[in-house]
């Protein structure tokens, strides 16, 4: 066991002065938050941030272990980084980070030997301490999990966004046990931040011109500190600024509160977007994942939301070819995403992972051919929903939060309806951060077409929206 030591207080810290650093982050939103978390430590210890590998003394990689395509990607690119380890820079530093740092160090150390330390997502304090053991020539590692550590007092470096839009962590790890996944073995116990340091890097991006701010937990709707639930949290964060827009991700079907969908429905700036994972249509399969309700349950909190807010959009994650998963239980998903006609979904073929509880308990019986055929066929029918329902979006007006411009168009800006949809339309003298009324003009599965109406606000377009309202 590695004992802590406080970084503040380490006589190595001055050795790591004015190095130069390079973080490559793979996974989801909370890896890039916690890239962020990453920046802050390095940079207030003197280092500094390189353009590339090539130029950095560290580079780091933070990882995902959800999925073993993941997983690929992060060896292929450790073998590369180890590369540039030549006689004339020897003493560059490679580490990895998050998830994978905590599943697998002793094969990151010993079997592979392509890195010089490890650093779980509880540890990243000490990563000043670790650099320090590596320069004195001893491997490092610090994989602890923790119960109280939540990064609360750290500000992140804003690296990995537009200036635009951010995420703020409000919490940590995950009690849920799934049976397919990882997270609770390589993220620890669920643990929430306190309310009132959330709300204030809230403000701090508001203060900054941040028009946009996604709140990231692993299962929001368990968020809990000091007596304050995730619909108050969402509550007061929708009243830092009213022309900021605030989303959420991701949330649990087992213990969605009803009073969340009031605060959305109620506040203009919360967008109308809910990611609510189903991971299969198929209460069999759902028993075995241990996910705590049924296709039926699930289907009514579907019903239950979209009644209660109007043009609310939806997405999912889908797990296909999951432990003993039969051809009927294949096309019950495919029914119930039918049924739904998400938005957008994430969807993976099943990966088995070590330590899960579907790893100890049932076999990976289904063959590799098999999972690629329906993860295509699950695919597929989704591309089609998407293209159908963005057809219908043609000649509506939607609100667009210019983000970027448009990666194909260089005279052309894109952005997302607060339903999430990306929108492509002309520039003309809008900027990065101005809200624009668009009308659709076209749309693809991926994609809306727009002409700008006019620059707008949250409160301005949703005031004439009420006002256009027929009335009863």
């Amino acid at each position: 066991m590695i004992k802590l030591i406080n970084p503040h207080k380490s006589r190595y810290i001055l050795n790591v002065e004015s190095k130069k650093f390079f973080i490559e982050t793979y996974g989801c939103q909370m890896n890039f938050a916690d890239t962020e978390i990453v920046q802050s430590i390095m940079t207030e210890r003197g280092m500094k941030p390189a353009d590339d590998a090539e130029a950095a003394d560290i580079i780091f990689i933070n990882t995902c272990s959800i999925r073993d395509n993941a997983e690929r990607k992060v060896w292929d690119r450790l073998k590369y980084f180890k590369s540039l380890k030549t006689k004339k820079h020897q003493d560059k530093v490679v580490g990895v980070l998050g998830c994978m740092a905590e599943r697998i160090r002793e094969k990151f150390l010993e079997e592979k030997k392509l890195v010089d330390l490890v650093v779980g997502p509880d540890a990243y304090r000490d990563i000043p301490r670790l650099l320090a053991e590596v320069e004195d020539g001893r491997k490092a590692v610090n994989v602890l999990l923790s119960l109280e550590e939540t990064y609360a007092d750290i500000t992140p470096v804003r690296v990995t966004g537009n200036g635009v839009t951010s995420f703020v962590s409000i919490m940590r790890g995950c009690d849920n046990m799934c049976s397919f996944c990882v997270v609770p073995f390589t993220r620890g116990r669920e643990r929430s931040r306190s309310a009132d340091s959330i709300i204030q890097e809230i403000q701090q991006l508001s203060d900054n011109g941040y028009k946009e701010v996604t709140v990231l937990g692993q299962n929001v709707n368990s968020y809990k500190a000091d007596g304050v639930s995730f619909a108050d949290l969402m509550y007061r964060a929708s009243m830092v600024n009213p022309e900021m827009r605030v989303r959420f991700s991701t949330s649990h079907p087992k213990d969605f509160p009803d009073e969340l969908l009031h605060v959305i429905n109620e506040r203009p700036n919360i967008c109308n977007y809910i990611h609510i994972p189903a991971q299969s249509g198929s209460s069999e399969v759902l028993k075995r994942m241990r996910r705590p309700y049924t296709r039926e349950e699930y289907l009514e909190l579907i019903d239950h939301m979209t009644n209660l807010i109007p043009g609310v959009s939806l997405s999912t994650d889908i797990i296909t070819g999951f432990c003993g998963e039969t051809e009927k239980q294949h096309l019950e998903t495919m029914s119930l995403m039918a049924q739904v006609r998400y938005d957008l979904a994430y969807m993976f073929a099943y990966s088995e992972r070590e330590r899960t509880l579907a790893h100890r308990k049932y076999e990976d019986d289904i063959p590799e051919e098999i999972k690629k055929r329906r993860l295509s066929e699950i695919i597929d029918q989704q591309m089609n929903i998407q293209e159908e329902n963005n057809l219908k979006e043609v000649g509506k007006r939607h609100l667009v939060l210019v983000e970027n411009t448009s990666k194909r168009n260089e005279n052309q800006l894109s952005g997302r309806t607060d339903t999430n949809k990306m929108v492509v339309f002309d520039r003309l003298d809008f900027v990065r951060g101005d809200y624009v009324e668009v009308e659709i003009t076209g749309s693809t599965s991926a994609t809306l077409f727009a002409k700008p109406i006019r620059k707008s606000s949250i409160q301005e377009f949703y005031a004439a929206e009420t006002t256009a309202l027929p009335t009863v």
